[in-house]
């Protein structure tokens, strides 16, 4: 049976802050990134979240971001190579000793944010961000965006790699995600988002903000823990993907 992983991104309350699904939904998932705690995410976050997945059978990975909290790491900074592999390597870490005190293991990594996009276009931080997931475990499986420079760093440090696509974001005409500031670059209606779930799954195929189609290698789809459909559109697509004789599992 063909398989598809569907992840999200989960853990990124802080102190006062909640943001979070629920249990019945999570559970239509097979792997989720784990905030570390540098855009999002405390210690007790951490070890709670890990928690429930590990319960709940999810696989976990770690989503390490740049240390914006205010800016819940999607603003750009000027950052090194070197100071990338550091906050990666500090961020898996902490996430896996979690994991591992738990009775788990840690299964992939997934940037988050900023860093995601700067690793997809730059190979100096994708090598970056290669190198320490390499260095700490090369087991571990990196996700990135399907296509991009993290994609290439990653198979040339012999890392399994994950080519990501988005459930929930608007493509371009390059395979690259609509900036989130322009309209329409987020999917807001169930409809649409279970439409390019499906297609994604099924063919490797979207429709770009143009009109045009393009063809992605897809391994995982991401879908947004804070996005308005997340709930009714990931059922949705398990309910579709099953009726197609396609599975959900974590790579």
């Amino acid at each position: 049976m063909k398989t598809i992983d569907l992840n999200c991104d989960l853990g990124e309350s802080f102190g006062v802050y909640r943001l979070d699904i629920s249990d019945e939904v999570l559970v239509c998932f097979s792997s989720a990134n784990v905030a570390c705690g540098f855009h999002a995410g405390d210690p007790t976050t951490m070890r709670r979240t890990v928690r429930r997945c590990l319960e709940l059978g999810i696989a976990v990975g770690a989503h390490p971001g740049l240390p914006d909290l205010v800016g819940f790491g999607r603003r750009r900074m000027d950052v090194s190579a070197e100071e990338v592999y550091d906050i990666v390597v500090y961020q898996i870490g902490a996430l896996r000793a979690f994991v591992e005190s738990e009775g788990g293991r840690l299964r992939h990594v997934k940037p988050h944010g900023a860093l995601y996009h700067m690793a997809a276009e730059r190979p100096e931080l994708a090598e970056a961000v290669a190198e320490a997931v390499r260095r700490v475990d090369a087991s571990l499986v990196l996700y990135g965006l399907a296509g991009s420079r993290l994609i290439e760093a990653a198979e040339k440090a012999g890392l399994r790699a994950a080519s990501e696509a988005f459930a929930d974001r608007a493509y371009d005409r390059d395979g690259k995600l609509v900036p989130r500031g322009v309209p329409q670059a987020v999917l807001t209606e169930t409809g649409a988002v279970v439409e390019q779930a499906v297609r994604l799954a099924s063919e490797g195929r979207v429709r770009t903000a143009e009109g045009a189609e393009i063809v992605l290698r897809v391994d995982t789809i991401c879908f947004h823990g804070d996005g308005p459909a997340v709930a009714d559109g990931v059922r949705a697509v398990r309910r579709a993907l099953a009726e197609r004789g396609i599975g959900v599992a974590a790579p």
